[in-house]
C-alpha cells in the first residue's frame, strides 16, 4: 500500500481504502480479529487509527492486533487515518499492512 504523508496537525489524513482481494466471497463475512502494522520515524509519533465505514479504532503502536471491530462485515472498506499533534514536522507514515481474520 502507497505510504501517507501526514503534514498537517489541524486536518487527519487517510489512506487509501483497503478492499478485501478480488474474487473473495465475503458477501456475508464478519471480522473476527485485525492485525495492522505500519511504519514511521520513531522519533516523531502520530496518532492512528484503523477505520471500519462504521467505527474507528485508536492504534496505540506501530503494529497489534485487535477484536474492537469484531461483528462488522468484511465487505466495508478498511483505512488507517493519522494525524500530528501541533507544531510537529511532517512525517511520511509507510508499510501500511493489515491483515482480517474473518468468519
Amino acid at each position: 500500500m502507497p505510504s501517507v504523508l501526514v503534514a498537517m496537525s489541524d486536518r487527519a489524513v487517510s489512506s487509501q481504502p483497503i478492499h478485501p482481494p478480488a474474487g473473495l466471497q465475503v458477501e456475508h463475512a464478519v471480522i473476527k480479529r485485525i492485525h495492522w502494522r505500519f511504519q514511521m520515524p520513531v522519533n516523531a509519533p502520530v496518532s492512528a487509527w484503523l477505520c471500519h465505514p462504521e467505527q474507528c479504532v485508536l492504534l496505540t503502536a506501530m503494529r497489534g492486533s485487535t477484536a474492537a471491530l469484531a461483528g462488522k462485515q468484511v465487505k466495508g472498506p478498511l483505512h488507517f487515518r493519522f494525524a500530528l499533534t501541533p507544531g510537529q514536522r511532517p512525517v511520511r507514515v509507510q508499510e501500511l499492512q493489515v491483515i482480517v481474520n474473518y468468519q
